[in-house]
């Protein structure tokens, strides 16, 4: 085993861009009106946020493969720190959006590198038993995230939020430049556009890659649609406040984290792939439930929020266990096909979440259509890695 950085610093590597993502998703409503924009254009903020952070993902896991992990982590963190400070500091749409950016293209080097030094570190059997903890970091982070913004926007208006991003990005940085070393045994020696493609080539040849980061980015497009919507739903349909909308996303993150955490125990009674079979379907019974209640009742807080807590418990158990066996199905390198898969996954993500305003628009239902759908996708693109895993020939793992 290589020499093993602290799992609280991978736990707090993880945290830092859902922390900065989340946050402000509560006072975008109120951030509109005080930049005097309309929604869409301030959707760009939360839109942009995550398609920077897929190719930054994209990039980070080349980089850390031929530089390593530590400096361009390290370097990603000072990148995330100025966004935060010039987002904290916008008057104007234009200097928000390039400060949300900026934050991204920094964080989305702790999003690939937290995963991938676990990898590094413990291998595929012993990485198992701890992604879950990555998982229920992030999960954390997004639950306190929108509370916290929402009450520091009611509070000290909306710029406050970002000095939160300041301060935990600033800890974030002297943590890792003081105890985190360098996990890489084997670094790429090349960063030329063929060889580049390579090993691109080497991650996109396995089916069985491609079928686990479909899950994976399936439940993620299903809660993007979600959180892309729910605040508007909450202010402008249920009367509530950015307040509300951050002490009720408390129980949807809660199960995320309590699947995470289950997540880690059921790595010692079953397999893998029984994980995420199990939390797909619970997935799809949340989905249902949501659109049912979408049709034959009016829309209430419990009504929205409690459904969603049962596809986000089945994310919680489902999504660790999804990346994990999509990382290690693949002879690429590890940092290549972990950022390959959450470049897919966030990129998917920001087109679904700039259509939210314009489904809001037309119709709410079209919405929890799509949830359901999603959930659906994730189950069938798991089952087929399933049979792939199960036809291949045993390795040793």
């Amino acid at each position: 085993m290589k020499q093993a950085p602290p799992l609280t610093l991978l736990v707090f590597i993880a945290m830092a861009s859902p922390m900065a993502l989340n946050a402000f998703v509560p006072a975008m409503p109120d951030a509109a009106m005080a930049l005097q924009t309309d929604i869409a254009t301030m959707q760009l903020t939360f839109t942009l946020y995550l398609l920077t952070l897929a190719i930054g993902q994209l990039l980070s896991g080349q980089l850390a493969d031929y530089y390593g992990r530590r400096p361009v982590l390290l370097i990603g963190f000072a990148i995330h720190l100025a966004g935060s400070f010039l987002a904290a500091m916008a008057g104007s749409i234009e200097v928000l959006i390039a400060g949300r950016v900026l934050q991204a293209l920094g964080g989305s080097t702790a999003m690939t590198l937290a995963r991938t030094v676990l990898l590094d570190t413990y291998g595929k059997t012993g990485a198992a038993s701890r992604m879950g903890y990555l998982v229920m970091a992030i999960a954390v982070a997004q639950a306190i995230a929108p509370a916290i913004g929402g009450f520091l926007n009611l509070w000290s208006g909306w710029n406050a939020i970002f000095y939160l991003s300041v301060f935990m990005g600033s800890l974030v940085f002297l943590l890792a430049l003081k105890f985190l070393p360098e996990t890489t045994s084997e670094k790429s020696t090349s960063l030329s556009f063929m060889a580049v493609v390579k090993r691109y080539s080497q991650v996109f040849s396995s089916g069985q890659y491609l079928g686990y980061v479909l899950s994976t980015t399936a439940l993620a497009a299903a809660f993007y649609l979600f959180v892309g919507s729910s605040p508007y739903l909450v202010i402008n349909q249920l009367g509530g406040n950015s307040a509300d909308f951050g002490v009720w996303f408390l129980s949807v993150s809660f199960s995320f984290i309590v699947g995470g955490y289950l997540s880690t125990r059921l790595a010692q009674f079953i397999s893998i792939d029984q994980t995420i079979f199990l939390g797909n379907g619970l997935a799809i019974l949340g989905a249902s439930l949501l659109l049912g209640l979408a049709l034959t009742a009016e829309l209430s807080f419990t009504h929205l929020f409690l459904p969603m807590m049962v596809i986000i418990f089945g994310r919680g158990l489902s999504q660790p266990n999804a990346q994990l066996a999509a990382i290690s199905s693949t002879s690429g390198s590890s940092g290549t096909a972990s950022g390959v898969m959450g470049f897919i996954q966030l990129f998917i993500g920001a087109m679904i979440a700039q259509s939210v305003p314009y489904l809001l628009d037309f119709n709410i239902n079209w919405v929890f259509g799509g949830i359901l759908l999603a959930t659906c996708l994730a189950f069938f693109a798991h089952f087929y890695s399933w049979k792939i895993n199960q036809n291949a020939t045993p390795s040793v793992e």
